[in-house]
């Protein structure tokens, strides 16, 4: 299990991490969530000791990670897979990992073949495309078998095979008791693999809960009916207290009712109907929803209506310039 109390960095005038309060448990795969400059990376350098916290604390099974004995017996963390050394080969770096934590050389030649890599455990990694590079610092993870395993955009640069695999992988391990804590910014992945959610925003936290209550609370489902004879189903559902949505093309959205329901109404009215179908909201709707007031960069495609001056311009500009400057703080 990870801990995290009260955990707060600063970098000059700007909070990074705010107070941030939440636990990670096993036996599911949590994901962790934020707009770019969240604090999410922060959040996840802390928890290696990468960052010392300016309060607060992190505790790794009850203990700092600084604190254990043979750490990657403990955890497997994926942060950065360009961390790698671009001289020596994918064995070579494994190896170096293994022999500094006593974990026997044959573990290495094991977590080769699971990441697929074997064919080229002996060229070197600068050589290694984006997603080779991936599934070395995957295997970094998995060297010491530890019970807590963190992986940072862990899909970045694998092919289609490679996602499904590492989106089976986690959840295989979490089946085992394991702590999975996975950041990701691609929310349709994230919805086939995290069963929990932390969210974050402006370094404070947003959401500590299950997905299916995350995407319920934070997002609209409904009802979306089209039928030709449109205006005697509108009359239909406001006799029978309905309140009905019209999007202009055709269509009648209803909020608070199954399709059981009014299918059912629309078949005692004798009235036809070319469409009946629910309407899910999405982990990104809901997500969109939770994040709107925390997102620190935003793009801009029209021009500004008040001012009449280039968004696009102004907005990039003032954004780059704020973000080197958040950059340089944090030196």
């Amino acid at each position: 299990m990870i801990e995290l109390e009260g955990l707060t960095k600063r970098f000059g005038s700007k909070i990074a991490v705010d107070h941030l309060t939440c636990q990670v448990k096993p036996g599911i795969v949590t994901g962790f969530l934020g707009p770019n400059g969240a604090g999410k990376s922060t959040t996840m350098r802390m928890m290696l000791d990468l960052d010392n916290p300016t309060s607060g604390t992190v505790r790794i099974d009850g203990k700092h990670y600084r604190d254990l004995q043979e750490p990657l017996k403990y955890i497997g963390a994926l942060l950065d897979a360009k961390a790698m050394h671009g001289g020596r080969s994918a064995y070579n770096n494994l190896l170096c990992l293994a022999q500094s934590n006593r974990i026997p050389s044959s573990r290495v030649d094991e977590v080769l073949d699971m990441v697929g890599l074997s064919a080229v455990a002996r060229k070197k990694s600068k050589g290694f495309s984006l997603g080779m590079g991936q599934r070395l610092g995957i295997a970094s993870a998995l060297l010491g078998d530890p019970e807590i395993l963190m992986f940072d955009e862990p899909v970045n640069g694998l092919d289609p095979e490679g996602i499904h695999w590492i989106r089976n992988l986690m959840k295989a391990l979490a089946s085992e008791g394991r702590t999975i804590f996975v950041s990701s910014h691609l929310m349709s992945e994230m919805a086939l693999t995290a069963d929990h959610l932390i969210v974050i925003g402006q370094g404070k936290l947003l959401a500590d809960t299950s997905m299916a209550d995350f995407i319920h609370e934070n997002s609209r489902s409904y009802v979306r009916l089209r039928s030709p004879q449109q205006e005697r189903l509108r009359d239909v559902l406001h006799q029978e207290g309905f309140t009905v949505v019209e999007t202009g093309s055709g269509t009648l959205e209803i909020d608070g009712a199954t399709t059981e329901e009014l299918g059912e109404l629309a078949a005692r009215h004798q009235v036809v109907l070319h469409e009946l179908s629910a309407q899910r909201a999405s982990l990104e709707d809901a997500f969109m929803q939770m994040t709107a007031a925390s997102v620190e960069y935003h793009a801009h495609s029209e021009r500004d209506p008040v001012a009449g001056a280039p968004a696009v311009g102004a907005g990039w500009g003032e954004d780059w310039n704020k973000q080197g400057a958040t950059e340089n703080e944090g030196k």
